[in-house]
């Protein structure tokens, strides 16, 4: 298995590929923002939208697979506020539902995580639909759960469903300085 950061132009290359495994994962029953039945053209359409925010750096995407087929993907959405930029986004971690329970979900969160902290982000964040198998993934891999928002998306058959919201500090957190008295207040 094959392991490869996209740019944008390797991102249009996979774009085929990619659209197969998101309407596969739709498929399936994962909560990744589709409703099913999902058209290849608008799962290509998708992908293929994505290749400027690779280009501008606000998008790092990877994907896995052998040959011409991706068997997983995942994606990191960097923050672009400047109180925010220490932190980014956890998104669209897909495994064909062929290639599950051998490891590539694992490998590809442990590629996000590190590729973050290289990146400066100390803080990831995501959301995954609520007894969702993701859920396991996240926990076993040392992710806080922060909590619940019910109704929060549909799955793909239309029906509302929770979705919890997890995160991981992955660097060294950056503590505010205490102010010249020592104290950390602000005197006026």
């Amino acid at each position: 298995m094959i392991l490869r950061r996209l740019d944008a132009s390797g991102l249009r290359e996979y774009a085929g590929p990619l659209a197969d495994l998101l309407a596969d994962t739709v498929a399936d029953g994962a909560s990744v923002g589709f409703l099913a039945p999902l058209d290849r053209v608008a799962a290509l359409a998708w992908w293929q939208e994505r290749a400027d925010a690779v280009a501008a750096g606000r998008l790092a995407v990877w994907a896995a697979g052998d040959g011409g087929a991706v068997a997983g993907t995942v994606g990191l959405a960097f923050a672009d506020k400047p109180n925010s930029r220490h932190r980014a986004e956890l998104v669209k971690l897909m495994v064909r539902p062929q290639a599950r329970g051998r490891g590539l979900g694992r490998t590809l969160l442990a590629t996000a995580e590190e590729a973050a902290a290289v990146a400066g982000v100390s803080l990831l964040h995501l959301d995954t639909e609520t007894g969702s198998p993701a859920e396991r993934l996240y926990a076993a891999a040392g992710w806080t759960r922060a909590g619940v928002i019910p109704d929060y998306a549909a799955d793909p058959g239309g029906v509302l469903k929770p979705t919890t919201l997890y995160y991981k500090a992955i660097g060294p957190v950056r503590r505010r300085q205490p102010e010249a008295d020592g104290t950390g207040s602000r005197q006026s």
